[in-house]
């Protein structure tokens, strides 16, 4: 039976593919560790949450690049602190074979340099997603009109 892949938990949804790279789970799982907690504006990093910067001053929690970095650290990969340069921290995916633990890039500004937005895949169709101010860690589709490609970082292009 297809599994539609909407339940972020299901083990099908990870990848069907049986030569899957146990370090993207990981980092999967590490993301999906944070659902719930509050989007903090400059928050968290290598070590987990914390409090961000300015409007995130008060909130303990993830920003989205802070989050990735999070994630990638718990399998000893170090990428930078934002979506800017961690767009740069590793090999673009093609769309069609994003995996669990590949960032995922938005940008809604294209005359700014590079993706103002990160996610961390779950699999091929979910994400989770640190939002914006005001909202917690979640799981959200990867596609929407702002999708600029992905990034799977700390490897070599044949791995």
């Amino acid at each position: 039976m297809a599994h539609d892949c909407f339940d972020p938990y299901a083990v099908e949804c990870y990848d069907d593919r049986p030569w899957y790279p146990r370090p993207g789970r990981v980092v999967a799982d590490a993301a999906l560790e944070a659902i719930g907690l509050p989007y903090s504006w400059g928050g968290g990093g290598t070590r987990g949450p914390g409090y961000g910067i300015g409007r995130g001053a008060k909130t303990w929690g993830f920003d989205c690049s802070g989050l990735a970095q999070y994630a990638w650290a718990r399998v000893g990969v170090t990428i930078s602190r934002t979506s800017q340069r961690q767009w740069e921290d590793g090999i673009r995916i093609p769309r069609d074979e994003v995996r669990a633990g590949d960032l995922v890039f938005y940008d809604s500004n294209p005359r700014r340099r590079g993706p103002e937005h990160v996610g961390i895949a779950i699999n091929r169709k979910r994400m989770v997603n640190a939002p914006f101010t005001g909202a917690t860690v979640r799981v959200e589709p990867v596609d929407r009109p702002t999708y600029i490609g992905a990034v799977r970082p700390g490897v070599e292009p044949d791995w």
